[in-house]
């Protein structure tokens, strides 16, 4: 059975750092492609960052030089490192993962974590 268990989530001051973690059972990460999605109150589901099987990355270009996707092979986790975090960063944090990437990329991973959730203050 596949879980992704997100960490890390919480209550931060606008400019501050925060750092999300996902671990994963069930799947070896280096394998797979891993992403984090997050939704904003009221809005839709949207990617954040990318990461092939290869370690290739993509972020949205609201989070661009600020946020940093890593994946730990040991701790066989995903992991969001955002910092200079602003009040529009606030949702609820998704990570996943696919054999494919575009699938990832569409909001079509096979793998989904339940969320967790970050705000922002200002």
């Amino acid at each position: 059975q596949v879980q992704l268990v997100e960490s890390g989530g919480g209550l931060v001051q606008a400019g501050g750092p925060l750092r999300l973690s996902c671990a994963a059972s069930g799947i070896i990460v280096r394998r797979y492609a891993l992403g984090w999605f997050r939704q904003p109150p009221g809005k839709q589901r949207e990617l954040v960052a990318g990461m092939t099987s290869g370690g290739g990355t993509m972020y949205a270009d609201s989070v661009k030089g600020r946020f940093t996707i890593s994946r730990d092979n040991a701790r066989n986790t995903v992991d969001l490192q955002m910092d200079s975090l602003k009040p529009e960063d606030t949702a609820v944090y998704y990570c996943n993962a696919d054999l494919a990437f575009p699938l990832l990329v569409a909001g079509r991973s096979r793998y989904w974590g339940q969320g967790t959730q970050v705000t922002v203050s200002s």
